[in-house]
């Protein structure tokens, strides 16, 4: 039997999803309370992997059995052994095809940013923050050139172990609230930091460094080294994964709740 979770989590005390021979992996966390539920060993596999630091709303992954519970035990029972900074919001028995990385068809991240001379003492892990004024209109153009479907390289981790920088960009938009602003991306996959690494260069097109088509540049030269620093991971939010609707699956996709936050 194949079982369906989305679970959400505050990436500030981990690792990283993945799990480590130390067990600080958000994955560590997860497959030693499920199998509190299960009583035997388990592994899980996720939508997508998320670095140290980064935030899921909207995580998705499966794992086996063979033990029947109710679907419940699978959402308050494992919750009852979890830290109170990981949350399974729900359970679904799926298809034996179903794979939680290899069925979805698309991710989505939002990145929550402060920008103010000081940084937010109550969001601390929870924003990015930069000190100077952004050009709201200058990032919102930037953003509108990822689009597409482009050689991301640019905006590669240098030890990405992608296939392929070849990606297809479905949204990219920045909004603004008073002193936040909220960068949106989705995207059939991305590659390793790339979220980040689009961020550091909306950042430097928001404070004048360079112009909008800057975006445009960096896709054409496809080298990393041309962009800015990766940036913070504290505002990164993995929002949704997108799946057939055969699946069956509940909500998996929460791109609007960084709002609540702010």
């Amino acid at each position: 039997m194949k079982v369906a979770l989305g679970v959400s989590y505050d990436g500030s005390r981990f690792c990283g999803w993945q799990s480590q021979p130390s067990a600080c992996g958000v994955q560590d966390a997860l497959e030693v309370a499920i199998a509190a539920i299960a009583q035997h060993s388990i592994r899980v596999h996720a939508a997508g992997r998320t670095d140290t630091g980064v935030h899921a709303l909207s995580q998705v992954v499966h794992f086996e059995t063979e033990v029947v519970r109710p679907l419940s035990a699978w959402v308050r029972g494992v919750n009852a052994h979890l830290p109170d900074t990981v949350r399974v919001e729900w359970a679904h028995i799926v298809d034996e095809e179903f794979h939680a990385r290899f069925s979805a068809f698309s991710r989505s991240y939002q990145y929550l940013l402060y920008n103010a001379p000081v940084a937010s003492a109550l969001m601390a892990g929870k924003a990015g923050w930069f000190h100077l004024p952004l050009d709201f209109a200058a990032m919102q153009e930037g953003a509108s050139y990822l689009i597409g479907e482009h050689d991301f390289s640019a905006f590669r981790a240098s030890e990405c172990q992608a296939k392929s920088p070849i990606r297809t960009m479905t949204q990219a938009e920045v909004q603004v609230s008073g002193r936040y602003y909220v960068f949106s991306f989705s995207a059939n996959a991305f590659l390793q930091h790339q979220v980040r690494n689009m961020i550091g260069a909306l950042i430097y097109i928001g404070k004048g460094a360079y112009p909008p088509g800057y975006i445009k540049e960096l896709l054409q030269k496809r080298d990393r080294t041309l962009s800015p620093p990766t940036f913070s991971p504290n505002g990164l939010y993995l929002t949704g994964v997108g799946y057939d609707a055969k699946w069956g699956l509940p909500f998996t996709a929460s791109s609007d709740r960084l709002h609540v936050l702010i």
